[in-house]
């Protein structure tokens, strides 16, 4: 049953339902979803969905905090440094930034064995720095007909793309093998903070209707020299994951 806006919700989230109305932030109120990682995706990404009126927010992280995480990871703080796990760290905060909102921890790493934290999300971000988890993700999305939005950033470029099972390429279809691991990558914090911004907008629009996703379509943008591309992707029928055979 969807829960109606109350005084306080009408007052809080006024400018954004004059932009979709109090039916898409209803839809938000009664939202779960899910941020696997808490780094320079994920902080940005959980405090926009977080100050939009998610209802449930799930935040899922393993790590501790370092000093090199600092110029992006804009929900941890030089307090929280050895003092706190990412969880623990950005659950806090965002309590703090909206009390009216229900934050979920889970700290530990995605394995398959314990996928269904997942369960109950409708939209789950990836916010990750490795494949290996990524994949699992896609897989789950893809087995249990959950929208996933997908973005990855290096140095001053960054992609995404929004997979909806039984309708758009899934992350296999676009990388059936791995990208190269790389231990430490370049990363300029107002491009991972770019992008998970647009995660938090794309995981909006999923759950509101309200706006075009990247459906089918892999966003490539570059904050160094500006450019942009917006490419066309197709299902791939021979995939493991969601190709004709499976």
């Amino acid at each position: 049953m969807t829960e109606e806006l109350n005084d306080r919700d009408l007052e809080r989230y006024d400018r954004q339902i004059r932009v979709f109305g109090e039916e898409g932030q209803e839809k938000l109120k009664d939202s779960r979803v899910a941020v696997v990682g808490l780094g320079g995706l994920g902080c940005p990404a959980s405090f926009f969905l977080a100050s939009a009126g998610v209802g449930e927010l799930l935040l899922v992280d393993y790590e501790g905090i370092e000093l090199s995480n600092l110029n992006r990871q804009i929900l941890h703080w030089e307090e929280d440094i050895g003092e706190k796990k990412k969880t623990e760290s950005a659950s806090k905060k965002l309590e703090k930034l909206n009390s009216d909102i229900e934050v979920e921890v889970f700290d530990g790493k995605i394995i398959e064995e314990n996928l269904d934290v997942l369960e109950g999300c409708e939209v789950i971000v990836d916010a990750l720095d490795n494949f290996e988890t990524r994949y699992l993700l896609n897989e789950f999305a893809v087995e249990e007909t959950v929208l996933l939005i997908h973005a990855a950033v290096e140095g001053t470029h960054g992609q995404m793309t929004t997979i909806i099972p039984g309708e758009t390429p899934c992350l296999r279809c676009l990388f059936p093998e791995p990208p190269e691991k790389k231990e430490t990558f370049p990363i300029l914090g107002t491009n991972s903070g770019l992008f998970g911004t647009l995660l938090a907008n794309e995981a909006i629009k999923a759950v509101t209707g309200h706006g075009n996703m990247l459906k089918g379509k892999l966003l490539i943008f570059g904050v160094g020299r500006n450019d942009i591309e917006l490419i066309d992707i197709e299902k791939d029928p021979n995939c493991t994951v969601c190709g004709d055979k499976n």
